[in-house]
């Protein structure tokens, strides 16, 4: 049946449903079947059968809720997942949290019990609107089956604007069984009375923060996951280049801006490069753009950018200002707010001067010359940064997810990715995220080389997914940096538990990863060696199919920098020690306005004197 030919129709709340998710434009569902969800299942495999729908069985619901994550963040788009109630439901939960958390749309569908079995401890039965109150933008319970495909467009209207994120749609299995006369409710045809999110930025506060970057002599573009979702790429770009400005990004905001730019001083925070750590500690103004100035970007708040104005561009009225008071607030979506801030400058008549802030940009090139990210090479191991350099090398391209751990903040130095090309679980810190994602990423961008690199105590816990990606020829390639540890927690056991390494060593029960990938009928591959790795990676790359390589790296290889909880940015761990010394040994003062400047400088920042 044609779309078009249903107008009125007596048809089920299941059917309803299904028809109003191809409606909105739904190609791909992951999801797992269950009774109280059959009714909405067995409307599903009609669809399928008709063409147009696919569902994708995953092996265990958090892996649903991951695929549909990384589907939507690959896309741009929303994803979607199914389970069935009570335990179907709640092992969506993990994923339903890490989507909130990253502010990722989604909308999830579960089954309930009967209505007249919710509240009764019936078989099977949760409150999993309940439950998942705090970790979603809004929920549904579904208690009419007239009101199905209302409910269904308003889900995808509030996952997919303002500030994105989660919707749950909970279903009766009594009303996905319903018959009734079916009206279907177009895509954004929906009246949300209290729901309007500020789209255009204030023209004051856009001229109060034109004002200031204007006057800023050492400014720093601090780009988040907000200049990703409002897909502002180009203006945050023409900003940076207009007014000369460094931009740093967090975990979240990766891709936001060309990492091979001079400009680009790769990521802050915990993990961050050294110079961006410096950047922000030295800064006279900080233009967040999309940012929430997040503890593992911040470190010790209270000596984050002490130096700075602060101008905060976001699409949340809760984020401006929970952290960090800004100067200058103003709400709106990123991109139209970075559209009328370029428009007024030009109109204003600023030009791009390659010599603005020559100084500051002097300083930091002088910080990244001292301390660049480095790749250690040792005699008798592979150390992993060797392994993410000769990924980028291979396929640069790429979309990369990863999991969460040591791994992740090495692909986060090493890779330099473009636009949704970089998929991981920031705020949430999920492990058993990489490959799942990686799936939802390869069924979104099929003509896509999709990567995802994993640790071996993370890979773990989401493994049975190999079983989908056999299933369905689901071609992503997935890496595992394997030191046999639980990697992060050994290195946080090492620094500040004085090697008391309580269960976070893998190696026992570690299972071959080669047979393993082959008892799902995936390929399997072992790196052991230096010399292995360029030919293995090639060899993966060119297999037409999914591949899980088991890469065996330096076992106690520690991620550096390091700002050390409670302390501030600046006061990182795991640096070169002559240069620390040479940096605190080489201020000088300038003769004009006193302030200290390290020897390197050409000119002082503070009033532009020749030093």
């Amino acid at each position: 049946m044609q779309l078009q030919d249903v107008a009125v129709k007596r048809v089920t709340g299941a059917y309803a449903l299904i028809d109003s998710l191809k409606r909105h434009g739904v190609k791909h569902i992951f999801g797992y079947p269950g009774g109280a969800i059959l009714p909405i299942y067995d409307e599903l495999y009609k669809a399928e059968a008709e063409g147009g729908i696919q569902h994708i069985l995953v092996r265990h619901e958090q892996g649903a809720a991951h695929a549909a994550d990384g589907y939507a963040r690959a896309t741009g788009q929303v994803g979607v997942c199914f389970a069935t109630s009570g335990p179907g439901a709640t092992n969506l939960v993990t994923g339903i949290a890490t989507a909130h958390m990253d502010s990722i749309p989604m909308v999830v569908v579960t089954g309930q019990v009967p209505s007249h079995a919710i509240g009764s401890d019936a078989f099977q039965e949760t409150d999993i609107f309940g439950i998942s109150l705090p970790i979603v933008k809004h929920s549904y319970v579904v208690r009419d089956p007239r009101d199905m495909a209302r409910i269904v467009a308003e889900a995808f209207y509030i996952a997919s604007t303002g500030r994105p994120g989660p919707v749950l749609i909970d279903v009766p299995k009594d009303v996905g069984q319903a018959v009734f006369d079916y009206e279907p409710v177009e895509p954004g045809n929906v009246k949300l009375p209290g729901y309007r999110p500020t789209v255009k930025g204030n023209p004051r506060q856009i001229a109060q923060a034109l004002k200031l970057i204007r006057q800023a002599k050492q400014p720093l573009l601090y780009v988040g996951g907000g200049a990703i979702a409002s897909n502002a790429h180009a203006e945050v770009k023409e900003l940076a280049e207009r007014f000369n400005l460094p931009v740093t990004t967090t975990l979240m905001g990766l891709g936001a801006f060309d990492e091979h730019h001079p400009l680009s001083v790769g990521m802050l925070g915990m993990h961050g490069t050294a110079y961006a750590n410096f950047a922000v500690t030295e800064c006279d103004l900080l233009i967040a753009v999309g940012a929430r100035f997040d503890d593992r970007v911040t470190g010790k708040l209270d000596e984050f950018a002490t130096r700075a104005k602060v101008i905060h561009i976001d699409i949340d009225p809760a984020e401006v200002g929970k952290n960090r008071a800004p100067d200058v607030p103003i709400v709106g979506d990123v991109r139209h707010v970075l559209i009328d801030l370029l428009r007024r400058s030009q109109e204003e008549g600023d030009v791009r001067d390659p010599e603005r802030n020559r100084p500051w940009l002097n300083r930091i090139a002088r910080w990244q010359e001292d301390y660049p990210l480095e790749v250690p090479r040792y005699p008798d191991n592979l150390s992993p940064q060797e392994v993410i350099v000769e990924l980028s090398i291979q396929a640069p391209n790429a979309i990369y997810t990863t999991d969460v751990g040591q791994h992740q903040m090495w692909a986060a130095q090493f890779l330099k990715n473009g636009p949704r090309r970089w998929i991981s679980s920031a705020g949430l810190g999920t492990m058993g995220y990489g490959m799942p994602a990686a799936m939802g990423a390869k069924v979104a961008m099929p003509d896509e080389e999709v990567i995802c690199i994993s640790g071996d105590a993370s890979f773990q816990m989401n493994l049975q997914e190999l079983g989908t990606l056999a299933e369905y020829g689901i071609a992503a390639k997935t890496v595992i940096i394997n030191n046999g540890w639980q990697g992060m927690v050994r290195q946080w056991q090492e620094a500040f538990y004085e090697e008391r390494y309580s269960a976070s060593n893998m190696q026992k029960g570690m299972p071959d990863f080669v047979k393993l990938a082959e008892a799902f009928g995936v390929k399997g591959m072992i790196v052991r060696s230096r010399d292995e790795l360029k030919g293995a990676i090639a060899e993966m790359l060119k297999h037409d199919g999914p591949v899980l390589m088991d890469v065996r790296v330096k076992r106690d290889e520690n991620c550096y920098p390091m700002v050390p909880p409670g302390k501030s940015n600046a006061q990182m761990v795991g640096l070169p020690e002559r240069k620390i010394l040479e940096r605190a040994a080489e201020l000088i003062t300038c003769s004009s306005c006193g302030a200290k400047n390290v020897s390197s400088n050409k000119f002082c920042p503070e009033c532009g004197t020749k030093l």
